[in-house]
């Protein structure tokens, strides 16, 4: 019996990497690593982080955190005060401030923050609106601290990050291929980050190099409904 020539690769996604040296510095990005890399000389002990989705944000807490040895805080299980008192932490990371559900949980998170002189970052994908926030004083207390933007990645960003993602699989590539799916992917480091890893998949189960031809076919079913 004929064997199917097509390989069946294990499906084991590489985790991303959070480190400082798996940032890549751009203008979109440029002014809040600074201030990230500034750190503990802030404007403010609160900082909050906000951008679109893969723009780089939980990237740029996990940096931070490190750096500052902050407590990493889930936003869909925001700690009691009892125990952020027992944890005494001198720095806290809460990545995603969209996805908080206990609204007085993050109120009393924020006095605590403040009350103790603990440095906090926060992400979001944008700035709270009345809209948003049932806690006529938690939105008070959000919109206190300062706000740095970050956008969504550039052509040159996505290129970059493109290679260095190819080249962590240690997968080579034209560069015709770089350009072609720099310009036509979604805006996110999420995005480039999950095709290389389709191309990478469907280059190893045709055993076929990842050519523009091959990058071509991944991106059209990566990108339909």
């Amino acid at each position: 019996m004929a064997e199917d020539a097509r390989q069946l690769p294990l499906d084991l996604p590489a985790p991303p990497r959070y480190g400082r040296e798996d940032f890549l510095r751009a203008p979109c990005n440029d002014a809040a690593l600074t201030l990230i890399e500034r750190w503990p000389a802030w404007p403010a002990p609160s900082l909050l982080l906000a951008g679109p989705p893969g723009a780089g944000k939980s990237h740029l807490s996990a940096i931070w955190a490190r750096r500052a040895g902050a407590l990493e805080i889930r936003p869909e299980a925001l700690p009691s005060v009892a125990a952020l008192a027992e944890a005494a932490p001198l720095a806290l990371a809460l990545d995603g401030l969209e996805r908080v559900c206990d609204e007085t949980a993050l109120f009393h998170l924020l006095n605590f923050a403040t009350e103790r002189g603990v440095s906090l970052l926060m992400t979001a994908r944008r700035l709270a609106r009345a809209e948003d926030v049932r806690l006529p004083d938690l939105l008070s207390r959000l919109r206190r601290a300062p706000v740095m933007e970050i956008g969504a990645p550039d052509d040159d960003l996505m290129r970059a990050v493109l290679e260095k993602l190819f080249r962590d699989r240690q997968l080579v590539v034209d560069n015709g291929v770089l350009d072609y799916a720099a310009l036509r992917l979604e805006r996110s480091l999420e995005a480039a980050r999950a095709f290389v890893e389709a191309l990478d998949r469907e280059s190893l189960a045709q055993g076929r190099r990842a050519t523009r031809v091959l990058a071509g076919e991944v991106l059209r079913r990566f990108t339909e409904p």
